[in-house]
């Protein structure tokens, strides 16, 4: 039994630590994750304003979930304060068990990030591998007389403490630069025209379609071979899944360059036949950590003859300020919402491209390397 507790204790160990520093590299994906759980939830009128308020920190509770998952896994590992870490695991591995079942069965939510986007798994695929987890955090819980710490104490906890510094430093550089692996679809050389295309491969889903008609107060179904004559009146119709597809969703979804007049300008700016920047940038309220290298790229655009355009999901708040109030007179493209989190992971983001290519991005602490480009 020691040895299946101690085998069974690295591989735990190794995978939470795993697990945590795959989400580490971004920690604005688990909040968005965190988000769209908050979302669903949101929908129950009584949840709704806890859900809300909960999504206001998602980045707060992303980098503790993330944190606390890495730390978990490095006192299993050290074998310290075994009762505290095989209690802390056990109350984890439930806590995401519940959330991994609740997306799976649900069918609400694709997938869980639960290794962030690098290794993306559907809800099912998550669930199956937290449930395969529960049962070795329940061997390390009720084995737990059988961890025998790797060091002394002190030591241990030393390390502990490192681990916590070096996982929230991690977390902060990452926030601030950019994620050191670029595991979404907006990373270096990518042609973004091509992304936004459905993969030459996609199977679409199988639909069948059942049509809602009433007669004297009558309600009935029928398919769109046994449609009834014109005295039923139509009520609704029925989308039925029969199978689901498969690798039927474009890379980059709703990424839509629209003008403040309402015209989408994507395929035209995306086909140029030169360089030009995209400026990702949302939220004017504070602006003094990166307006003065804006100007200095506003600049060098200038006299590199590049173009240089604001992308935002605050399209009239964007020419308010780089328009009106600092006379910039620079295209100002609207973008979704969702499309701009996964395009732009730091805020603001800059985007150096040549057509619909990606040669370089630079985080808000890394625009002066633009300079140099």
């Amino acid at each position: 039994m020691k040895i299946i507790v101690n085998i069974v204790r690295v591989i735990v160990g190794i995978l939470f630590i795993f697990s945590g520093l795959v989400k580490a590299m971004d920690p604005h994906g688990l909040a968005y994750k965190m988000q769209e759980f908050f979302d669903v939830w949101a929908m129950n009128k009584s949840l709704s304003s806890v859900m809300f308020w909960l999504s206001d920190y998602a980045l707060p509770f992303s980098i503790i979930m993330i944190t606390l998952e890495i730390i978990v896994g490095v006192g299993i590992l050290l074998g310290l304060w075994r009762k505290f870490f095989t209690w802390l695991i056990l109350l984890l591995i439930i806590f995401f068990s519940f959330l991994t079942g609740y997306a799976a069965l649900s069918g609400k939510i694709a997938t869980c990030g639960c290794f962030g986007d690098c290794l993306p798994l559907t809800s099912m695929q998550s669930f199956i591998k937290d449930l395969v987890l529960l049962v070795l955090v329940l061997i390390l819980f009720f084995g737990r007389k059988y961890i025998v710490p790797l060091f002394n104490q002190a030591l241990n906890i030393l390390l502990v403490v490192i681990s916590t510094f070096l996982v929230l430093y991690y977390q902060w550089f990452v926030m601030r630069h950019l994620p050191t692996v670029d595991c979404l679809p907006f990373k270096k050389g990518g042609n973004v025209l091509q992304l936004r295309k459905m993969p030459a491969d996609a199977v679409p889903d199988k639909v069948d379609y059942v049509f809602v008609y009433e007669k004297d107060g009558k309600k009935q179904d029928f398919t769109v071979k046994d449609l009834p004559d014109s005295s039923w009146h139509f009520v609704s119709r029925k989308d039925i899944l029969i199978s689901k597809g498969k690798n039927n969703e474009p890379p980059i979804k709703d990424f839509n360059l629209v003008t403040i007049s309402g015209n989408d300008t994507t395929n035209a700016v995306l086909s140029l036949d030169a360089s030009y920047y995209l400026f990702f940038v949302k939220g004017f309220e504070h602006t003094d950590y990166w307006f003065n290298n804006f100007a200095s790229i506003y600049q060098h655009a200038k006299k590199t003859n590049r173009l240089l355009y604001i992308v935002t999901p605050e399209a009239a708040n964007a020419d308010e300020f780089f328009n009106r109030k600092n006379n910039f007179h620079l295209p100002v493209f609207s973008l979704d919402a969702t499309a701009f989190k996964t395009a732009a992971r730091t805020n603001p983001e800059l985007y150096l491209m040549k057509g619909p290519f990606i040669k370089d991005k630079w985080g808000w602490a890394d625009l002066k390397d633009a300079l140099h480009d």
